[in-house]
């Protein structure tokens, strides 16, 4: 779930990445449009494509369904043609589920791994053509929870060294680190859900912000042993600001924008269902019902077999009574009268992109159960909440609510000036725990502050308006605010600060 969208899941039973005949039915049709685009462009066409990806390391998926990668390479052919070149890419270990005969196979690898034993593996698969490192590895991707992941310098120019004299080839990823905007950071499974940070820097030889790292000079020197460099400078880095504070006030608990939020009704279900089945594709999702009974002593709320996913923010009578989350089982206990209202906010951390992974359904995927009494009769709210970010949009101005200090689920804004021309700037959250940033209607992406490593989101500077034009800022923050309600914009990113 990466890159396949997740309407797919509205057919619950659906196998991805197979020879299930719903999901060729939907391969075909965008293929259909896809690959008539890419045609012109291809090499023996004039084009500068000169080879086309048969999957992604398939062999790491749990399928190893040859009749579908079979199925499409008859597709690339029979829309593209007979001249085309095609090819895989697989970790060493996923060459057997990955390949197949005709298609061009590559490996990928990084500069802690044993060249010598991989590039063997590839020429066992492919015993002619060029040795192909498809996926160098110049970094690592960051979780939330996890430390700043980096490769130093030495160690990857030594490998990429190794790899030219050997007279390979190798493709660099990422060469150019990157942004996870909006809600479109992926996650990992690796025997427990890791969703991926915001930033996508990758300790890339080109930063997330597009400027050289001491990382791009020294891996230009080792190409320059091997082939003869372009004339002329480096771009330069580009400017960047440095401001604030900027201190932003509470607009309300966001339960009491959520007539604007979900404009229209909600669905009444006996059970609670996926965000798939209600075409909630990403972002929130808020689940309603009312409490059976009284609990005049302390009754867990739980939910069995991991079910929450990712992570749920429990209301009560509007009051925020703490987490639940994928994969912990830190207890949530509730007191209250019957017929309270318990409002449960779920949140889509991402969906997982890699490896042996079934389909990723998001919110409760079975009911919430307080003490011993499955909770029923709910109520579900999608949330829109990026239709009202726009700087025009004066909801939160008009909206008359309370404005005590509130934990829980709650939006605050601001207007700020830049000091200057609007340059590229970093973001930086201290004090405030999780949350969703807007900055004049951009999804600028998640933070969490508390969790680390990262600490400061990539704000563009096509995204500000310059000197004197008011700036919009708008947050919404999922659990405590600091008492100051302040943010600051940085000259340079926060990412490895990690609060274990």
């Amino acid at each position: 779930m990466g890159g396949l969208p997740s309407w797919l899941l509205r057919k619950p039973d659906i196998v991805l990445r197979t020879s299930d005949p719903d999901f060729l039915a939907a391969v075909d049709s965008w293929f259909h449009v896809l690959l008539p685009m890419v045609q012109p462009w291809l090499y023996h066409n004039g084009g500068n494509i000169i080879s086309l990806q048969v999957e992604n390391e398939y062999g790491s998926y749990f399928a190893c369904d040859y009749t579908y990668l079979r199925h499409l390479a008859g597709l690339f052919r029979a829309l593209l043609g007979d001249e085309i070149f095609l090819f895989t890419t697989d970790g060493p270990e996923g060459l057997r589920c990955g390949t197949l005969q005709g298609l061009y196979c590559t490996v990928d690898f990084g500069p802690a791994d044993n060249m010598t034993k991989i590039f063997a593996k590839q020429r066992k698969y492919e015993p002619n053509g060029p040795l192909v490192n498809s996926e160098f590895y110049t970094g690592w991707l960051d979780y939330w929870g996890g430390n700043h992941s980096t490769k130093d310098v030495k160690s990857v120019t030594r490998a990429l060294q190794d790899i030219l004299e050997l007279g390979a080839n190798v493709n660099m990823y990422m060469f150019h680190g990157g942004t996870n905007f909006g809600y479109w950071n992926g996650a990992d499974w690796k025997k427990v859900y890791l969703p991926v940070t915001t930033s996508y820097d990758y300790d890339a030889p080109i930063s997330e912000a597009g400027d050289p790292t001491p990382k791009l000079f020294a891996i230009r020197n080792v190409i320059s042993k091997f082939q003869e460099l372009p004339l002329g400078p480096l771009p330069l880095p580009s400017p960047k600001m440095k401001f604030g504070p900027v201190t932003l006030k509470l607009d309300g608990d966001l339960l009491n924008f959520l007539h604007v939020l979900c404009p229209d009704e909600p669905t009444h279900i006996h059970l609670p269902l996926t965000f798939e089945a209600v075409k909630q594709d990403y972002g929130f999702l808020l689940y309603r019902t009312r409490l059976p009974q009284n609990l005049t002593k302390p009754t867990q709320l739980w939910v069995q077999n991991s079910s929450v996913h990712d992570r749920a923010y429990v209301m009560l009578d509007g009051v925020f009574q703490g987490i639940m989350e994928r994969g912990k089982e830190a207890a949530l206990f509730l007191t209250g009268q019957a017929g309270s209202t318990l409002d449960v906010l779920l949140e889509n951390m991402g969906r997982i992109s890699f490896g042996f992974n079934q389909s990723d359904f998001k919110g409760l995927l079975q009911p919430l159960v307080l003490g011993q009494v499955a909770l029923t009769d709910w109520q579900l709210f999608p949330l829109n909440i990026d239709a009202l970010m726009d700087s025009e949009n004066r909801v939160f101005e008009t909206k008359k609510c309370d404005v005590k200090f509130p934990s829980g689920p709650a939006f605050y804004s601001a207007t700020f000036r830049v000091p200057g021309p609007a340059w590229d700037t970093f973001l930086y959250l201290p004090g405030w725990t999780k949350g969703q940033v807007w900055i004049n209607g951009f999804n600028l992406g998640r933070y969490w502050t508390k969790r680390g490593p990262q600490q400061s989101l990539y704000v563009p500077g096509p995204l500000l308006l310059p000197t004197g034009a008011p700036n919009s800022i708008k947050l919404l923050e999922l659990e405590h605010a600091p008492p100051g309600t302040q943010i600051q914009f940085l000259d340079r990113p926060l990412l490895n600060f990690t609060i274990h």
